[in-house]
């Protein structure tokens, strides 16, 4: 009887384990397109095909759910600036959403291209902008008026800097040179005599190999993938700061109908994804300027006086920037201050307190 028991006992273990093996075998596949404009060169379209996925993945195993991803990057689904409007069109479920691009439905959160020369330190920058989402509704809002969901994944830029063909001992080597600059970043070159011109790097190599630009402002760890030593030999480190460039959106729709443990999925592997990308991002930037100069670029480092009197000879573009959101109903003052305040709080030392004046 004893024997019998046994063996019931272990048919229905075997019941048992091949019921959940089944559930695995069918587990629900949720199809998902992730689209990025810029191509996987840059570190952090790496990351969400290196990171961000396999994090996601990982997390569902034995939920019952699965993805099947569709990988679209290089503008082969939408350009740069053009992320935001195809995942808020259903277009692609998730995308690496460029905020710097963005300016008129991401306003809020291209506080930091409006306060240079505040933190060199792009992984503080990146913390913090990712923790700063989740304590300021204001800052969410502008994603959800726009049909996305904030997953995370900060976008951390390090330092930025000027590449050009012709060298720069002092601000006023600047006048009367065409710089392309990324957005708001333009605004960095007010009082220099400079004039400035919006571009992004997809473009930067062909335009400064052209004629269209003779310098760039961009930063180290996406100028050696991009070649821009060939085109712009000197380097001249301003130490403009680190940037918040943007992150990993959903389509807010798509995203709420999700179960819980797959919107969890999303946020774990975006937290993942921002760890990775900041660590690969850290390693890699002294050493890909030592590569640019071994391929013969001339690296200087502007001192401290030039850049106190670059930051101090500007407009107040913070100030004007916010005031103008004030204007228009969003809170660019609230944000301005809480972003300054944050910084500080850090350790940061601000060339220029842009909230105060």
């Amino acid at each position: 009887m004893r024997k019998s028991i046994k063996y019931m006992a272990l048919i229905a273990m075997g019941i048992t384990a091949g019921l959940a093996s089944a559930g695995n075998s069918f587990a629900e596949t949720i199809n998902v397109t992730i689209a990025a404009g810029h191509p996987p060169v840059f570190r952090w379209v790496k990351h969400a095909s290196k990171t961000f996925i396999p994090t996601v993945n990982k997390e569902l195993e034995g939920s019952g759910y699965e993805i099947k991803w569709s990988e679209q990057y290089g503008g082969s689904l939408a350009k740069v600036g053009g992320v935001l409007e195809a995942v808020e069109e259903g277009l692609a479920e998730i995308g690496l959403v460029s905020s710097l691009f963005e300016p008129a439905k991401l306003s809020l959160q291209t506080v930091t291209y409006f306060t240079p020369f505040t933190n060199r330190n792009s992984t503080a920058v990146s913390n913090l902008m990712d923790e700063l989402h989740k304590t300021t509704p204001e800052l969410r809002a502008t994603w959800e008026k726009n049909g996305l969901e904030y997953l995370g994944a900060a976008i951390g830029i390090d330092d930025y800097l000027i590449m050009t063909n012709f060298p720069v001992n002092s601000i006023a080597d600047l006048k009367g040179h065409k710089i392309g600059a990324p957005g708001p970043a333009v605004n960095w070159l007010k009082g220099t005599g400079a004039v400035g011109v919006s571009g992004n790097l997809t473009t930067y190599y062909n335009e400064l190999k052209t004629g269209v630009y003779d310098g760039v402002i961009v930063f180290a760890s996406a100028a050696l993938p991009g070649k821009l030593y060939e085109v712009a030999p000197y380097i001249t480190k301003v130490g403009f700061g680190a940037q918040y460039a943007g992150g990993l959106a959903a389509n807010k729709d798509w995203f709420d109908a999700q179960p819980k443990v797959v919107q969890d999925a999303l946020r774990k592997g975006a937290e993942a994804d921002r760890v990775a990308y900041q660590k690969d991002l850290d390693a890699s930037v002294a050493k890909f300027l030592g590569i640019m100069k071994a391929k013969g670029a001339t690296i200087t480092e502007m001192d401290d006086a030039t850049r106190k009197n670059w930051a101090m000879g500007m407009d107040n573009v913070a100030k004007g920037w916010a005031a103008k959101l004030d204007a228009s109903g969003q809170p660019g003052t609230k944000v301005l201050k809480t972003y300054m305040d944050a910084m500080r709080a850090t350790g940061a030392v601000p060339l220029r307190d842009w909230d105060k004046e």
